[in-house]
C-alpha cells in the first residue's frame, strides 16, 4: 500500500506516548482515514522506555505487526536518544520529531547518521507553561501532525477540543491548558 503512513513513538512510561498515539489514531479516524494505534507491551513501569505505533491510511490495512521501517519517529524523551536506537529503520524521506529545547542541528550528530529531517519542539516547556506540569504528550501530538500533514490542522484542533471536553469534562482548566499547548506546539516546531 503506497498511501500508508507509519509512525513509531518512543517515550518513557508515564509520559503519555501511548495516549498520544491513540489520540492521533482517533483524530485521523474522525477524518475518514483507516487507522491503527497500539503500544508494544513489555515490562512497562513508570520511567521505563516504551514504544507505541500508528498506521494511518486512506485504505484498509491488513498489516498488524510492529512498525520496523517507519516514515516518522516521535521521541517524547530526549534522553532515549543515547539508550535506544530511535532512528532504526527510519526512512530518510521521513522525519524524526524530538522533545528538546535544542535546535535540530544540535541533535543530528547523536542520530547515528540519519540523513532525513530532524525536528524539535520544547514540549516540556510548553506543557509546563500551559498546564503547570510536564505533560509532553499533547505538544508532541501537535508536532507530529504539523510535520506529517496527515490531518488538516484546523480539523485536528477541533477534534482534539472535542476529545478533551469529553475526557476532562469535570476539569475545564485542563481543557483550556491542553488546547493552548496544542495550538502553540503546532506553531513552535523547528525543522532542520
Amino acid at each position: 500500500m503506497d498511501n500508508i503512513v507509519e509512525i513509531r513513538w518512543h517515550g518513557r512510561g508515564g509520559q503519555g506516548a501511548k495516549t498520544a498515539a491513540l489520540l492521533l489514531a482517533d483524530a485521523a479516524f474522525n477524518t475518514g482515514k483507516y487507522v491503527q494505534g497500539f503500544p508494544e507491551y513489555g515490562p512497562e513501569r513508570m520511567g521505563a522506555p516504551i514504544t507505541a505505533y500508528n498506521r494511518i491510511s486512506s485504505e484498509r490495512s491488513t498489516v498488524h505487526s510492529n512498525i520496523y521501517c517507519p516514515d516518522y519517529v516521535v521521541v517524547v524523551d530526549e534522553t532515549l536518544i543515547s539508550s535506544v536506537d530511535v532512528t532504526a529503520g527510519l526512512k530518510p524521506e521521513g522525519a524524526i520529531v524530538i522533545n528538546s529545547g535544542k535546535a535540530p542541528e544540535e541533535l543530528r550528530p547523536m542520530l547515528k547518521g540519519y540523513t532525513g529531517k530532524v525536528c524539535t519542539i520544547d514540549a516540556g516547556r510548553i506543557s509546563e507553561e500551559e498546564l503547570g506540569r510536564n505533560f509532553p504528550n499533547t505538544p508532541m501530538l501537535a508536532a507530529i501532525v504539523n510535520v506529517t500533514g496527515i490531518i488538516d490542522e484546523d480539523e485536528f484542533v477541533k477534534d482534539m477540543e472535542g476529545s478533551f471536553r469529553h475526557k476532562f469534562a469535570s476539569k475545564p482548566q485542563v481543557i483550556e491548558g491542553n488546547m493552548r499547548a496544542l495550538k502553540r506546539a503546532l506553531k513552535e516546531v523547528r525543522i532542520g
